[in-house]
C-alpha cells in the first residue's frame, strides 16, 4: 500500500488520531455518507467550528444538492 503521508499536512490538529479521523471524515462527507451533525460529533467539535475548516481548507460544504446549488446561483436578490 502506498502511503501518501497526507495527515502531516492537516494543520488543524496535533495528534495524528485526529488527523486521520479529520481526513476520514472529509472523505465520508465528500461520499455523502455522514452528515456535517454527525461529522462534528465524530470530531469532537461544534458544527460552526467544523464548517470555518472546511471553508479554510476550500473544501465548498453545502447542505444543497448539486442542482439545488446551480439555481440558487442563478437567483437574483
Amino acid at each position: 500500500m502506498v502511503s501518501l503521508n497526507i495527515s502531516n499536512k492537516v494543520p488543524f490538529f496535533k495528534e495524528e488520531e485526529k488527523k486521520r479521523a479529520f481526513l476520514e471524515v472529509i472523505g465520508a462527507l465528500v461520499l455523502r455518507i455522514i452528515s456535517l451533525r454527525k461529522a462534528a460529533e465524530i470530531l469532537d467539535m461544534e458544527e460552526q467550528v467544523l464548517l470555518k475548516i472546511l471553508d479554510d481548507v476550500g473544501y465548498p460544504f453545502s447542505y444543497l444538492e448539486d442542482e439545488d446549488i446551480v439555481k440558487e446561483r442563478e437567483w437574483k436578490v
